[in-house]
């Protein structure tokens, strides 16, 4: 069975960094759009950061600068390098594989001032 596994969320004191990692298993996604997505209560689950099959990465204006989404096509992963980070970049993070609209359970991520 296919499935996305998200790890690296935690609490974090603002303007420290984590790394968020997602793991396929059970398919192959070396060629692939990803998408890492962040959920507020609330809110929409809404678009961070993606990365295309050719490279090309697309950010949130929030995102940019602080963001950089990576991909390790070899261990079927893609990441979300999270620097500076905002109490305002609290929430669940969720990674996606478009084609597939396949999504991971999420992970938790806390910014506190």
């Amino acid at each position: 069975q296919a499935q996305l596994v998200e790890s690296g969320g935690g609490l974090v004191q603002a303007g420290g960094s984590l790394r968020l990692s997602c793991v396929g298993s059970g398919i192959t996604l070396s060629l692939s759009n990803w998408g890492w997505y962040r959920e507020i209560p609330g809110k929409e689950r809404e678009l961070v950061a993606a990365i295309g099959g050719s490279g090309w990465t697309n950010y949130a204006a929030s995102a940019k600068g602080r963001f950089t989404i990576s991909r390790d096509k070899s261990l079927n992963a893609v990441y979300l390098q999270m620097n500076y980070l905002k109490p305002e970049d609290s929430g669940v993070y969720y990674c996606k594989n478009e084609p597939l609209n396949l999504w991971g359970q999420g992970t938790q991520v806390t910014v506190f001032s």
